[in-house]
């Protein structure tokens, strides 16, 4: 039950907008008193999840909770419809910002950063625009609050405001924007102009509408001109976007700019061409071959990688082209298989964001090859580390067992035994380039000297990783809800 049920969900759907955006203003006015800021930063956070929480029980129980709030043109408006992706992307979101924030108070302070306030008023602004995206009814919806979110996002990366920060936040900004605009806005028209309508449908909007050529085409333009999918070879902005503070790299790889990416792919695929017809498009394929090279290689890429931050980076192209890949199998297991990666990979990734912000905080490392030993003084970090990392690989008793299983009895079903083999290999490349930093800070001796003074981060980020990496473990038993619910997507 609703924990407010005199709420209707179609009054929560605006109030998920409006409590952040208006978040963001008391947080902006407030930097004068830290605490009181940090502390309505958190307020606002656990008030946000409260809300979208009011809209879940009109969702579980069949419905899709709408609002219109203007209409442009005909088939045109800025409308929001509440359906089962978006409502377990809305409390992935939610209910890890309220984490994030208190990890990012801790990791803020501890590190002596400059200009947190704002920092924590962007941060607002970024769950404002996800909000926007998880709800939106349509595409033209979806890609406003798709561009707002690359917006208030360039600041967090340009935070620390040094050469290396501004080169990042350039090319961070240079291919969010350059792909929407010039690939998936021209999507977007060449739809409306087409089959009349942007509004995401059950089945599709395009059958009947775009031949297959011309529909192949498109499907091009709208994978690629969601760069936040880190499709190769437009995936650079994310390795250059680890100049941010570490709870940006948590905002970016697990909380809201790639699940924003994969989420608007799954949607694209699901609701605008829709499975029948994406079977017939001579570019599915071509994506799916294109996603499976870029699982494969980002792996191979992350192994050479001994600064930490720029190994996740390269684990999340790689971890992302599992849900494109299983977009593009046009399969239903397949989706939702790609769908659970959303939240299994949300909470292992940000785990092991939170576990690389700690070391830094409390021992200035960022190196692997410097963390010999230092599971013995950082029991707790480390420990959350191994979770978070056997979660992403998909060992049991962890959620990521099952977003892979189902990917692979997709793509078994669908005849794609190759693609097996890759998610197989794939696997085993996960256990390679995510356990080494485990082994060595618990396996190997510290080096003379180097581990002398160093204990646990603060409190308020240790706590926020053991939360997550818990929720790792939790989610393995959530699977059958989480797999229940993503059936609506299809009717079922």
């Amino acid at each position: 039950m609703s924990p407010f049920p005199f709420m209707e969900a179609t009054v929560a759907i605006p109030l998920t907008l409006v409590i952040p955006a208006l978040g963001a203003v008391l947080i902006a006015l407030n930097g004068r008193h830290p605490n009181l800021r940090d502390g309505l930063m958190v307020a606002i956070a656990a008030l946000l999840f409260a809300t979208v929480l009011q809209i879940l029980p009109a969702v579980l129980s069949g419905g899709r909770p709408a609002i219109t709030l203007i209409e442009l043109l005909p088939g045109l408006s800025m409308a929001f419809e509440v359906e089962p992706l978006g409502m377990i992307f809305a409390l992935v979101a939610s209910s890890l910002w309220i984490i994030t924030s208190l990890y990012a108070i801790g990791y803020m302070r501890g590190a002596n950063e400059s200009k947190q306030t704002r920092f924590h008023a962007c941060f607002a602004v970024a769950l404002f625009s996800v909000m926007g995206i998880a709800f939106a009814e349509n595409m033209f919806t979806l890609f406003i609050f798709y561009e707002v979110l690359t917006l208030s996002t360039y600041p967090l990366v340009a935070h620390k405001g040094n050469r290396e920060a501004q080169q990042g936040a350039r090319t961070y900004l240079v291919l969010l924007l350059g792909t929407s605009i010039g690939f998936q806005l021209v999507a977007i028209v060449a739809t409306w102009w087409l089959a009349g309508s942007l509004s995401f449908t059950e089945g599709g909007i395009m059958e009947g509408h775009v031949s297959h050529a011309l529909g192949g085409l498109l499907l091009l333009l709208y994978i690629y001109g969601i760069g936040k999918a880190a499709l190769m070879p437009f995936h650079r902005w994310l390795p250059a976007a680890m100049v941010a503070p570490t709870p940006v790299s948590a905002l970016l790889h697990a909380v809201a700019v790639v699940k924003a990416g994969v989420f608007t792919v799954l949607k694209v695929s699901t609701y605008i061409f829709g499975q029948d017809y994406l079977r017939e498009l001579w570019s599915a394929d071509l994506l799916m071959y294109i996603a499976a090279f870029s699982l494969l290689s980002a792996s191979l890429v992350a192994l050479q990688k001994d600064n930490l931050k720029a190994r996740l980076a390269y684990s999340t192209v790689s971890q992302l082209s599992y849900i494109t890949l299983g977009a593009m199998l046009a399969h239903e297991l397949a989706a939702i298989g790609g769908s659970m990666h959303i939240v299994m990979h949300a909470f292992g990734k940000i785990t092991l964001f939170f576990c690389a912000g700690a070391i830094y905080v409390a021992s200035k490392k960022t190196n692997i090859s410097e963390m010999d030993g230092i599971g013995r003084r950082m029991p707790f970090t480390m420990g959350a580390y191994l979770l978070g990392a056997l979660a992403v690989i998909g060992v049991p008793p962890m959620g990521g067992l099952w977003s892979k299983w189902h990917l692979v009895l997709g793509a078994a079903d669908s005849g794609q035994l190759l693609m097996v083999l890759v998610i197989m290999l794939s696997t085993l490349l996960n256990i390679a380039y995510l356990l080494r930093p485990a082994v060595r800070a618990f396996l190997m001796p510290p080096k003379e000297g180097e581990s002398r003074g160093i204990r646990e981060a603060p409190l308020l980020c240790v706590v926020p990783l053991c939360i997550t990496a818990l929720g790792c473990m939790a989610l393995f038993l959530a699977a059958d809800p989480l797999r229940a619910m993503l059936g609506g997507i299809f009717g079922n």
